[in-house]
């Protein structure tokens, strides 16, 4: 199992993600709003706003105060390989 700090103490299996989004497009926005309404959320922004998604091949998507380029570079580092930004 490989984590991934996403701020705040708190971690995600790098194994389970599929995508990191930014969370400013509407699509994205429903996604958010449907996953709260199942309870298949997980919100660790811990109050500041939020600046990526996660989302996993669990059916769960988490919210991270991080930026997608920095969750990017920490799981490319995690994985030995660079984030060449493709």
């Amino acid at each position: 199992m490989k984590l991934v700090n996403i701020g705040f103490g708190s971690m995600f299996n790098a194994e389970r993600m599929t995508a990191i989004v930014n969370p400013d497009s509407a699509p994205i926005k429903r996604l958010i709003q449907d996953y709260r309404e199942k309870g298949k959320l997980i919100d660790a922004t811990h109050g500041r706003k939020t600046r990526a998604v996660v989302i996993t091949d669990c059916d769960q998507i988490i919210l991270s105060y991080l930026q997608t380029e920095t969750l990017a570079n920490r799981v490319g580092e995690l994985v030995g390989e660079g984030n060449d930004g493709v």
